[in-house]
Protein backbone atom coordinates (compact mmCIF):
# COMPACT_ATOMS: atom_id res chain seq x y z
CA UNK A 1 0.00 0.00 0.00
CA UNK A 2 1.31 3.56 -1.11
CA UNK A 3 2.33 5.19 2.19
CA UNK A 4 3.20 8.53 0.14
CA UNK A 5 1.58 10.00 -2.70
CA UNK A 6 5.05 9.73 -4.66
CA UNK A 7 4.59 6.31 -4.03
CA UNK A 8 0.93 5.96 -6.34
CA UNK A 9 1.47 4.74 -9.71
CA UNK A 10 0.86 6.36 -13.00
CA UNK A 11 0.99 5.43 -16.77
CA UNK A 12 4.38 5.27 -18.06
CA UNK A 13 5.92 2.52 -15.51
CA UNK A 14 6.85 -0.90 -16.69
CA UNK A 15 5.03 -4.61 -15.35
CA UNK A 16 8.09 -6.98 -15.83
CA UNK A 17 7.48 -9.60 -17.84
CA UNK A 18 3.95 -8.80 -19.44
CA UNK A 19 3.60 -10.76 -23.07
CA UNK A 20 2.12 -8.33 -25.50
CA UNK A 21 -1.92 -8.67 -25.53
CA UNK A 22 -4.55 -8.60 -27.92
CA UNK A 23 -8.03 -8.01 -27.86
CA UNK A 24 -9.80 -10.85 -30.06
CA UNK A 25 -13.91 -10.38 -30.54
CA UNK A 26 -15.72 -13.16 -29.10
CA UNK A 27 -19.54 -12.24 -29.89
CA UNK A 28 -20.95 -8.56 -31.35
CA UNK A 29 -25.09 -7.63 -31.53
CA UNK A 30 -25.24 -6.11 -27.71
CA UNK A 31 -27.69 -2.75 -26.90
CA UNK A 32 -25.41 -0.67 -24.85
CA UNK A 33 -23.69 -3.35 -23.10
CA UNK A 34 -22.42 -2.82 -19.63
CA UNK A 35 -21.43 -6.01 -18.03
CA UNK A 36 -20.37 -10.06 -18.65
CA UNK A 37 -20.27 -12.41 -16.12
CA UNK A 38 -19.32 -16.49 -16.56
CA UNK A 39 -22.51 -18.81 -15.30
CA UNK A 40 -18.64 -20.65 -14.09
CA UNK A 41 -21.41 -23.78 -14.04
CA UNK A 42 -19.44 -25.65 -16.21
CA UNK A 43 -21.19 -24.54 -19.45
CA UNK A 44 -19.29 -22.54 -20.43
CA UNK A 45 -21.96 -19.96 -20.96
CA UNK A 46 -21.45 -16.23 -20.57
CA UNK A 47 -24.01 -13.10 -19.54
CA UNK A 48 -24.05 -9.79 -20.73
CA UNK A 49 -25.93 -7.21 -19.16
CA UNK A 50 -27.69 -4.51 -21.74
CA UNK A 51 -28.69 -0.84 -20.49
CA UNK A 52 -31.97 -1.04 -20.88
CA UNK A 53 -32.83 -4.01 -19.18
CA UNK A 54 -31.84 -7.54 -20.93
CA UNK A 55 -29.53 -9.98 -20.44
CA UNK A 56 -28.28 -11.51 -23.50
CA UNK A 57 -26.57 -15.27 -23.75
CA UNK A 58 -23.90 -16.11 -24.97
CA UNK A 59 -23.14 -20.18 -25.85
CA UNK A 60 -19.37 -21.65 -25.83
CA UNK A 61 -19.04 -20.81 -29.48
CA UNK A 62 -19.73 -17.35 -29.71
CA UNK A 63 -23.03 -17.81 -30.48
CA UNK A 64 -25.48 -15.39 -29.19
CA UNK A 65 -28.71 -16.60 -28.16
CA UNK A 66 -31.72 -14.45 -29.83
CA UNK A 67 -34.12 -14.52 -26.73
CA UNK A 68 -32.78 -13.20 -23.86
CA UNK A 69 -32.01 -14.96 -21.17
CA UNK A 70 -33.44 -12.90 -18.64
CA UNK A 71 -35.54 -9.47 -20.13
CA UNK A 72 -37.30 -6.71 -17.50
CA UNK A 73 -37.74 -4.66 -20.22
CA UNK A 74 -41.11 -6.56 -20.49
CA UNK A 75 -43.85 -5.16 -18.30
CA UNK A 76 -44.31 -7.02 -15.32
CA UNK A 77 -48.63 -8.18 -14.85
CA UNK A 78 -50.25 -5.28 -13.10
CA UNK A 79 -47.70 -2.66 -13.66
CA UNK A 80 -47.66 -0.32 -16.56
CA UNK A 81 -44.11 0.44 -16.99
CA UNK A 82 -41.11 -1.31 -17.57
CA UNK A 83 -38.72 -2.87 -14.80
CA UNK A 84 -35.45 -0.56 -15.44
CA UNK A 85 -35.37 3.13 -15.68
CA UNK A 86 -32.84 3.80 -18.92
CA UNK A 87 -33.54 7.02 -19.62
CA UNK A 88 -29.96 8.36 -18.52
CA UNK A 89 -26.86 6.84 -19.88
CA UNK A 90 -25.88 6.13 -15.86
CA UNK A 91 -29.13 4.39 -15.10
CA UNK A 92 -30.09 0.82 -16.48
CA UNK A 93 -28.90 -2.65 -15.67
CA UNK A 94 -25.43 -2.59 -14.34
CA UNK A 95 -24.24 -5.95 -13.36
CA UNK A 96 -25.27 -9.69 -13.34
CA UNK A 97 -23.80 -11.99 -10.71
CA UNK A 98 -24.80 -15.99 -10.63
CA UNK A 99 -24.58 -17.09 -7.08
CA UNK A 100 -21.40 -19.15 -6.30
CA UNK A 101 -23.72 -22.56 -6.38
CA UNK A 102 -25.25 -21.62 -9.60
CA UNK A 103 -24.78 -24.85 -10.76
CA UNK A 104 -27.25 -25.91 -8.20
CA UNK A 105 -29.94 -23.42 -6.89
CA UNK A 106 -30.01 -21.66 -10.32
CA UNK A 107 -30.09 -18.38 -8.53
CA UNK A 108 -29.11 -14.91 -10.40
CA UNK A 109 -28.50 -11.65 -8.50
CA UNK A 110 -29.06 -8.17 -10.78
CA UNK A 111 -28.63 -4.38 -9.94
CA UNK A 112 -30.46 -1.87 -11.87
CA UNK A 113 -32.07 1.43 -11.26
CA UNK A 114 -35.50 1.02 -10.96
CA UNK A 115 -38.05 3.44 -12.45
CA UNK A 116 -41.04 2.33 -10.09
CA UNK A 117 -38.77 3.71 -7.68
CA UNK A 118 -37.79 6.52 -8.44
CA UNK A 119 -34.51 5.57 -9.99
CA UNK A 120 -33.42 3.10 -6.40
CA UNK A 121 -30.88 0.52 -7.26
CA UNK A 122 -32.24 -2.84 -6.77
CA UNK A 123 -30.66 -5.95 -6.55
CA UNK A 124 -33.27 -8.73 -6.95
CA UNK A 125 -32.77 -12.44 -7.41
CA UNK A 126 -34.40 -14.48 -10.23
CA UNK A 127 -34.16 -18.36 -10.38
CA UNK A 128 -33.29 -20.35 -13.34
CA UNK A 129 -36.17 -23.44 -14.06
CA UNK A 130 -33.86 -26.63 -14.83
CA UNK A 131 -36.32 -27.17 -17.18
CA UNK A 132 -35.42 -23.97 -19.39
CA UNK A 133 -31.96 -23.61 -18.10
CA UNK A 134 -30.78 -20.63 -21.29
CA UNK A 135 -34.05 -18.37 -20.59
CA UNK A 136 -35.86 -17.48 -17.68
CA UNK A 137 -39.48 -17.04 -18.93
CA UNK A 138 -41.82 -14.00 -17.88
CA UNK A 139 -43.33 -16.27 -15.84
CA UNK A 140 -40.43 -17.56 -13.81
CA UNK A 141 -39.39 -14.49 -13.67
CA UNK A 142 -41.94 -13.15 -11.86
CA UNK A 143 -42.75 -17.01 -9.74
CA UNK A 144 -39.23 -16.40 -8.26
CA UNK A 145 -38.65 -12.42 -8.24
CA UNK A 146 -37.10 -11.77 -4.87
CA UNK A 147 -36.08 -8.19 -4.28
CA UNK A 148 -32.91 -8.46 -1.65
CA UNK A 149 -31.88 -4.53 -1.40
CA UNK A 150 -33.49 -1.03 -2.33
CA UNK A 151 -30.75 1.52 -2.41
CA UNK A 152 -32.44 5.14 -2.59
CA UNK A 153 -30.21 7.39 -5.54
CA UNK A 154 -31.15 11.44 -5.19
CA UNK A 155 -30.00 11.79 -8.67
CA UNK A 156 -29.34 9.28 -11.76
CA UNK A 157 -25.65 9.98 -11.55
CA UNK A 158 -22.72 8.41 -9.95
CA UNK A 159 -24.91 4.80 -9.27
CA UNK A 160 -21.58 2.62 -9.04
CA UNK A 161 -23.46 -0.76 -10.47
CA UNK A 162 -21.47 -3.81 -10.48
CA UNK A 163 -22.29 -6.54 -8.08
CA UNK A 164 -19.90 -9.64 -7.31
CA UNK A 165 -19.38 -12.40 -4.85
CA UNK A 166 -16.02 -12.51 -3.34
CA UNK A 167 -14.03 -15.22 -2.18
CA UNK A 168 -15.30 -15.01 1.04
CA UNK A 169 -18.73 -15.68 -0.54
CA UNK A 170 -20.72 -12.43 0.62
CA UNK A 171 -21.99 -10.29 -2.17
CA UNK A 172 -20.47 -7.01 -2.74
CA UNK A 173 -22.22 -4.08 -4.73
CA UNK A 174 -20.29 -0.88 -5.94
CA UNK A 175 -22.65 2.57 -5.05
CA UNK A 176 -21.31 5.68 -6.29
CA UNK A 177 -22.25 9.07 -4.69
CA UNK A 178 -25.46 9.94 -6.02
CA UNK A 179 -24.05 12.90 -6.94
CA UNK A 180 -23.32 13.84 -2.97
CA UNK A 181 -19.78 13.75 -2.46
CA UNK A 182 -20.14 14.05 1.25
CA UNK A 183 -22.26 11.11 1.56
CA UNK A 184 -19.17 8.75 0.68
CA UNK A 185 -17.99 10.07 4.01
CA UNK A 186 -21.36 9.51 6.12
CA UNK A 187 -20.93 6.23 7.58
CA UNK A 188 -25.30 5.97 8.04
CA UNK A 189 -25.73 6.37 3.74
CA UNK A 190 -25.31 3.98 1.14
CA UNK A 191 -23.95 5.87 -1.09
CA UNK A 192 -19.75 6.23 -2.40
CA UNK A 193 -19.09 2.71 -1.30
CA UNK A 194 -18.63 -1.17 -1.51
CA UNK A 195 -21.54 -2.44 0.50
CA UNK A 196 -21.22 -6.34 1.95
CA UNK A 197 -24.50 -8.65 2.27
CA UNK A 198 -24.88 -12.40 2.86
CA UNK A 199 -28.16 -13.34 0.44
CA UNK A 200 -28.04 -16.67 1.71
CA UNK A 201 -30.16 -15.75 5.16
CA UNK A 202 -32.59 -18.50 4.91
CA UNK A 203 -36.30 -16.62 5.12
CA UNK A 204 -34.81 -13.21 5.16
CA UNK A 205 -33.64 -10.92 1.87
CA UNK A 206 -30.00 -10.54 3.55
CA UNK A 207 -27.92 -10.52 6.57
CA UNK A 208 -25.11 -8.74 7.75
CA UNK A 209 -22.00 -10.68 7.80
CA UNK A 210 -20.80 -10.76 11.28
CA UNK A 211 -17.66 -9.27 10.42
CA UNK A 212 -18.44 -6.47 8.65
CA UNK A 213 -16.62 -3.60 9.59
CA UNK A 214 -19.23 -0.56 10.33
CA UNK A 215 -21.67 -2.70 12.58
CA UNK A 216 -22.63 0.30 14.59
CA UNK A 217 -25.89 0.57 16.62
CA UNK A 218 -27.36 -3.01 18.18
CA UNK A 219 -30.65 -4.35 16.81
CA UNK A 220 -31.78 -2.99 20.35
CA UNK A 221 -30.49 0.43 19.75
CA UNK A 222 -32.41 0.66 16.07
CA UNK A 223 -35.53 -0.65 17.35
CA UNK A 224 -35.59 2.47 20.52
CA UNK A 225 -34.85 4.83 18.09
CA UNK A 226 -36.90 3.84 15.91
CA UNK A 227 -39.83 4.18 18.70
CA UNK A 228 -38.27 7.67 20.00
CA UNK A 229 -38.19 8.82 16.38
CA UNK A 230 -41.90 7.82 15.87
CA UNK A 231 -43.00 9.49 18.74
CA UNK A 232 -42.09 12.27 18.20
CA UNK A 233 -43.94 12.41 14.84
CA UNK A 234 -40.35 12.62 13.05
CA UNK A 235 -40.48 8.69 11.75
CA UNK A 236 -39.44 8.59 7.84
CA UNK A 237 -38.30 6.94 5.06
CA UNK A 238 -35.06 7.10 6.63
CA UNK A 239 -35.30 6.22 9.99
CA UNK A 240 -32.40 5.54 12.38
CA UNK A 241 -33.28 2.37 11.81
CA UNK A 242 -32.65 2.35 8.16
CA UNK A 243 -29.30 4.82 8.98
CA UNK A 244 -27.95 1.88 11.19
CA UNK A 245 -29.05 -0.57 8.72
CA UNK A 246 -26.87 1.35 5.63
CA UNK A 247 -23.82 2.04 8.55
CA UNK A 248 -23.86 -1.85 8.52
CA UNK A 249 -23.98 -2.75 5.41
CA UNK A 250 -21.28 -0.97 4.38
CA UNK A 251 -17.38 -2.41 3.36
CA UNK A 252 -15.68 0.69 2.57
CA UNK A 253 -16.29 4.16 2.16
CA UNK A 254 -14.60 7.41 0.37
CA UNK A 255 -15.48 6.37 -3.19
CA UNK A 256 -17.13 8.33 -5.95
CA UNK A 257 -18.25 5.91 -8.34
CA UNK A 258 -16.65 2.39 -7.91
CA UNK A 259 -18.61 1.74 -11.09
CA UNK A 260 -16.34 -1.77 -11.00
CA UNK A 261 -14.57 -3.89 -9.28
CA UNK A 262 -12.63 -7.38 -9.32
CA UNK A 263 -11.10 -9.73 -6.97
CA UNK A 264 -7.86 -11.30 -8.03
CA UNK A 265 -8.75 -15.06 -8.25
CA UNK A 266 -5.20 -16.28 -7.17
CA UNK A 267 -4.60 -13.83 -4.05
CA UNK A 268 -8.45 -12.84 -2.78
CA UNK A 269 -7.06 -9.31 -3.48
CA UNK A 270 -9.72 -6.80 -4.33
CA UNK A 271 -8.91 -4.16 -7.19
CA UNK A 272 -11.90 -1.14 -7.53
CA UNK A 273 -11.92 1.10 -10.48
CA UNK A 274 -13.00 4.57 -9.58
CA UNK A 275 -14.60 7.16 -11.42
CA UNK A 276 -13.03 10.65 -10.89
CA UNK A 277 -14.30 14.02 -11.45
CA UNK A 278 -12.26 16.81 -12.70
CA UNK A 279 -8.54 15.62 -13.09
CA UNK A 280 -8.13 12.27 -11.92
CA UNK A 281 -8.96 8.29 -11.87
CA UNK A 282 -8.01 6.30 -9.48
CA UNK A 283 -7.64 3.00 -8.52
CA UNK A 284 -7.42 1.27 -5.18
CA UNK A 285 -6.12 -2.18 -4.03
CA UNK A 286 -7.67 -3.67 -0.49
CA UNK A 287 -5.46 -7.09 0.69
CA UNK A 288 -7.68 -9.89 1.13
CA UNK A 289 -6.16 -10.12 4.74
CA UNK A 290 -7.83 -6.64 5.37
CA UNK A 291 -10.86 -6.43 8.00
CA UNK A 292 -12.55 -3.61 5.49
CA UNK A 293 -13.18 -0.15 6.74
CA UNK A 294 -10.93 1.22 4.13
CA UNK A 295 -11.75 4.80 3.81
CA UNK A 296 -10.38 5.83 0.26
CA UNK A 297 -10.24 9.90 0.92
CA UNK A 298 -13.45 11.47 -1.94
CA UNK A 299 -14.30 13.91 -1.85
CA UNK A 300 -11.87 15.43 0.57
CA UNK A 301 -8.67 13.94 -2.33
CA UNK A 302 -9.31 12.77 -6.14
CA UNK A 303 -6.62 10.14 -6.68
CA UNK A 304 -4.07 10.98 -4.55
CA UNK A 305 -4.56 14.77 -4.96
CA UNK A 306 -6.80 17.31 -3.38
CA UNK A 307 -10.01 18.11 -4.59
CA UNK A 308 -10.43 20.54 -6.37
CA UNK A 309 -6.67 20.37 -7.99
CA UNK A 310 -5.06 23.96 -7.35
CA UNK A 311 -1.62 23.31 -8.33
CA UNK A 312 1.86 20.42 -9.49
CA UNK A 313 2.13 19.80 -5.69
CA UNK A 314 -0.80 18.85 -3.36
CA UNK A 315 -1.50 21.19 -0.18
CA UNK A 316 -3.71 19.21 1.30
CA UNK A 317 -3.55 16.21 3.78
CA UNK A 318 -4.03 12.78 2.52
CA UNK A 319 -7.70 11.11 3.85
CA UNK A 320 -7.51 7.64 4.37
CA UNK A 321 -6.00 5.30 2.00
CA UNK A 322 -3.82 6.83 -0.68
CA UNK A 323 -4.57 4.42 -4.10
CA UNK A 324 -2.34 2.27 -5.80
CA UNK A 325 -2.33 4.11 -9.52
CA UNK A 326 -4.09 7.36 -10.62
CA UNK A 327 -4.60 8.32 -14.49
CA UNK A 328 -4.64 11.89 -15.08
CA UNK A 329 -7.15 13.53 -17.74
CA UNK A 330 -6.25 15.46 -20.62
CA UNK A 331 -7.19 18.70 -18.43
CA UNK A 332 -5.10 19.40 -15.56
CA UNK A 333 -5.66 21.63 -13.08
CA UNK A 334 -6.44 25.59 -13.75
CA UNK A 335 -4.29 26.92 -15.61
CA UNK A 336 -2.02 23.93 -16.55
CA UNK A 337 -0.97 22.86 -20.09
CA UNK A 338 -3.64 20.39 -20.98
CA UNK A 339 -2.02 16.66 -21.04
CA UNK A 340 -1.55 14.96 -24.70
CA UNK A 341 -0.42 11.62 -23.67
CA UNK A 342 -1.08 8.76 -20.74
CA UNK A 343 -4.96 10.80 -20.11
CA UNK A 344 -8.30 9.21 -19.39
CA UNK A 345 -11.80 10.22 -18.49
CA UNK A 346 -13.63 7.22 -17.22
CA UNK A 347 -11.64 4.48 -16.06
CA UNK A 348 -13.61 0.69 -16.15
CA UNK A 349 -11.33 -1.90 -14.35
CA UNK A 350 -12.19 -5.04 -16.54
CA UNK A 351 -10.17 -8.43 -14.23
CA UNK A 352 -7.46 -9.81 -12.44
CA UNK A 353 -4.78 -11.16 -15.35
CA UNK A 354 -2.72 -14.28 -14.22
CA UNK A 355 -1.57 -15.10 -17.97
CA UNK A 356 0.33 -13.90 -20.63
CA UNK A 357 3.77 -12.94 -18.33
CA UNK A 358 1.11 -11.49 -16.10
CA UNK A 359 0.19 -11.92 -12.42
CA UNK A 360 -1.71 -10.43 -10.15
CA UNK A 361 -2.28 -7.28 -12.92
CA UNK A 362 -5.41 -5.69 -12.90
CA UNK A 363 -6.74 -4.78 -16.37
CA UNK A 364 -8.22 -1.25 -16.98
CA UNK A 365 -9.89 0.38 -19.84
CA UNK A 366 -11.00 3.82 -20.13
CA UNK A 367 -14.53 4.85 -21.63
CA UNK A 368 -13.20 7.70 -23.70
CA UNK A 369 -9.56 7.00 -24.75
CA UNK A 370 -9.79 3.70 -25.36
CA UNK A 371 -6.48 2.79 -23.65
CA UNK A 372 -5.66 -0.62 -21.27
CA UNK A 373 -3.19 -0.26 -18.83
CA UNK A 374 -2.01 -2.91 -16.60
CA UNK A 375 -1.65 -2.08 -12.93
CA UNK A 376 0.33 -4.75 -10.61
CA UNK A 377 2.90 -4.67 -7.60
CA UNK A 378 6.32 -4.98 -8.95
CA UNK A 379 8.62 -6.38 -6.10
CA UNK A 380 11.88 -6.05 -8.08
CA UNK A 381 11.17 -1.74 -7.52
CA UNK A 382 8.98 -2.67 -4.40
CA UNK A 383 6.07 -0.55 -5.80
CA UNK A 384 3.12 -0.40 -7.96
CA UNK A 385 3.51 -0.11 -11.27
CA UNK A 386 1.08 1.07 -14.31
CA UNK A 387 1.78 0.01 -17.75
CA UNK A 388 0.04 1.04 -21.10
CA UNK A 389 -0.91 -2.01 -22.53
CA UNK A 390 -3.12 -1.49 -25.63
CA UNK A 391 -4.67 1.29 -27.00
CA UNK A 392 -7.43 0.28 -29.11
CA UNK A 393 -10.60 2.81 -30.51
CA UNK A 394 -13.14 1.15 -27.93
CA UNK A 395 -15.33 2.69 -25.45
CA UNK A 396 -14.84 0.44 -22.54
CA UNK A 397 -18.24 -0.31 -20.12
CA UNK A 398 -17.00 -3.46 -18.60
CA UNK A 399 -15.56 -6.60 -18.05
CA UNK A 400 -14.97 -10.16 -15.90
CA UNK A 401 -12.89 -13.26 -16.21
CA UNK A 402 -14.39 -15.94 -18.35
CA UNK A 403 -14.82 -19.49 -16.83
CA UNK A 404 -10.81 -19.54 -17.74
CA UNK A 405 -9.87 -16.89 -16.24
CA UNK A 406 -9.22 -14.84 -19.43
CA UNK A 407 -10.20 -10.97 -18.87
CA UNK A 408 -13.20 -10.45 -21.21
CA UNK A 409 -14.27 -6.91 -21.82
CA UNK A 410 -17.36 -5.41 -23.28
CA UNK A 411 -17.34 -1.67 -25.32
CA UNK A 412 -20.32 0.27 -26.31
CA UNK A 413 -20.89 3.23 -29.22
CA UNK A 414 -22.58 5.44 -26.69
CA UNK A 415 -22.34 9.34 -25.59
CA UNK A 416 -23.82 11.00 -22.56
CA UNK A 417 -27.30 10.88 -24.28
CA UNK A 418 -31.17 9.69 -22.83
CA UNK A 419 -31.88 7.09 -25.52
CA UNK A 420 -31.42 4.00 -23.63
CA UNK A 421 -29.21 2.53 -25.31
CA UNK A 422 -31.77 0.99 -28.82
CA UNK A 423 -30.89 3.88 -30.84
CA UNK A 424 -26.65 3.52 -30.97
CA UNK A 425 -24.86 0.85 -32.64
CA UNK A 426 -24.45 -2.57 -31.41
CA UNK A 427 -20.97 -2.97 -29.55
CA UNK A 428 -19.48 -5.70 -28.89
CA UNK A 429 -18.01 -8.81 -25.98
CA UNK A 430 -14.35 -9.21 -26.19
CA UNK A 431 -11.10 -10.89 -24.71
CA UNK A 432 -7.47 -10.42 -24.05
CA UNK A 433 -5.33 -13.15 -25.28
CA UNK A 434 -1.40 -13.49 -25.71
CA UNK A 435 -1.18 -11.90 -29.19
CA UNK A 436 1.28 -14.89 -30.25
CA UNK A 437 -1.75 -16.86 -29.71
CA UNK A 438 -4.54 -15.32 -31.79
CA UNK A 439 -6.86 -17.55 -34.23
CA UNK A 440 -5.89 -17.23 -37.84
CA UNK A 441 -9.52 -16.10 -38.34
CA UNK A 442 -9.88 -13.91 -34.95
CA UNK A 443 -11.51 -10.33 -35.23
CA UNK A 444 -9.24 -8.11 -33.72
CA UNK A 445 -10.16 -5.05 -32.26
CA UNK A 446 -8.88 -1.73 -34.06
CA UNK A 447 -6.19 -0.02 -32.39
CA UNK A 448 -5.31 3.30 -32.58
CA UNK A 449 -1.41 3.23 -32.51
CA UNK A 450 1.11 0.01 -32.27
CA UNK A 451 2.33 -0.45 -28.39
Amino acid sequence: MPSSRAEVAEPGGRIPGVQPLALMRVAEGFLDPTGVAAANDGSGRLFVTERAGRVRLVLPDGTVQDRPFLDLTRLRPGVPFPEVAAGFIEQGLWSIAPHPRFRENGHVFVHYSALMQNGAGLVVRYTVDPQSPNVITPEQAERTRRVILQLPQPTPQHNGGMIAFGPDGYLYIGRGDGGWPLAAQMPDRNHGRLLRIDVDAGEAPYRIPPDNPFLGFSERTQHLGSRVLSGLGLSGSYSLADRARAQQRSWAIGLRNPYSFHFDPRTGDLFIADVGEAHWEEINWQPASSPGGENYGWPHNEGAHCRPSTGPEPGCPVVGTLPVAQVPHIHAWPGAEPRREDWGCSVIGLGVANYAGMRSTYLVGDWCSGRVWGVAWDSASDRWQMEELLRTRLQFTGGNLDADGMVLAVNCHCGYGDNAGTENRPGALWRFVPADAVPPDAVLADMREAR
